[in-house]
């Protein structure tokens, strides 16, 4: 019998449940944050309940795989996007399903401008979630490949130039579908609630020098402790969206170059084209 697929236990009471507490959750975070452009990578859920609060423009759903309210397909880790062109990315539980977390937040914040802000999901591994995980063959939820902690991630997002804004964990309930919780019961622990939360919630924004000009005295940053090179397709000058890209033609910037020159680059460029 096949390992059922994440979008087969999102749609049991306790997957709905998880994800309408955690709508609730970015309810007020996306209710702050302005722009044009408002990426979620991965698909979580049925529909495009997370994003309904927000106030960004245009909002896109990226996967790896076909589903609904999916609208475009693309490695996760190798975006047909621009550089600095997006102003907020949503991470709900996808790192825990990639092979490779780290190049996710990397491409993650390739793609964002010069202030933008990043908001990352996951489970605790220190947790009942965490041992359920841990005790199932297929994972759990159903295709987890591993969760990671609140702690890592940070540290990821700090190394790669970013404040952490808030961090908040939830998710105080059993991973089991025995008498479905609330949302309220979710993300509040209660006053005679014993367990450990199961989830955490992190919101991140890129840190940019408040002088434009001093980004030229900057030395050019070495690349991120334990970056992993990998394959990737060749690109064509056919490319309807990474066209007119400066650096590589999937607009990734120069080898070596700082976020800070990549950012101002764009800047300028955006202006130079208005």
């Amino acid at each position: 019998m096949p390992a059922p697929r994440p979008s087969e236990w999102l749609s049991s009471p306790l997957g709905r449940q998880l994800v309408t507490a955690e709508a609730g959750l970015l309810r007020g975070l996306l209710d702050e944050i302005f722009g044009l452009e408002l990426l979620q990578l991965g698909s979580w859920g049925g529909s495009r309940e997370l994003l309904a609060a927000s106030r960004i423009r245009r909002q896109t759903v990226i996967a790896e795989q076909p589903g609904e309210g999916v609208d475009m397909l693309a490695r996760l880790d190798a975006l047909p996007i621009q550089t600095a062109t997006v102003d907020a990315v949503l991470l709900p539980h996808t790192l825990e399903f990639e092979g490779d977390p780290q190049a996710v937040v990397r491409e993650a914040d390739r793609v964002l401008t010069g202030e933008g802000q990043i908001i990352i999901l996951g489970f605790r591994p220190a947790s009942l979630w965490g041992l359920r995980a841990a005790g199932a063959r297929e994972g759990f939820p159903p295709g987890l490949q591993r969760m990671l902690g609140a702690g890592r991630v940070r540290d990821w997002l700090r190394l790669l130039g970013y404040e952490i804004v808030l961090e908040r964990k939830y998710l105080y309930c059993r991973p089991w579908d025995a008498g479905v919780p609330g949302s309220r019961r979710i993300l509040r622990r209660g006053l005679m609630n014993p367990l450990p939360a199961g989830a955490w919630m992190i919101r991140a924004q890129a840190c940019v020098p408040d002088d434009p000009a001093a980004t030229s005295l900057l030395p050019r940053a070495s690349p991120c402790p334990g970056r992993v090179a990998r394959n990737r397709p060749p690109a064509t000058a056919h490319d309807p969206v990474c066209a007119g890209a400066r650096g590589d033609l999937h607009g990734r910037g120069l080898p070596g170059e700082s976020r800070t020159r990549r950012v101002g680059r764009a800047a300028h460029r955006r202006r130079s084209a208005a």
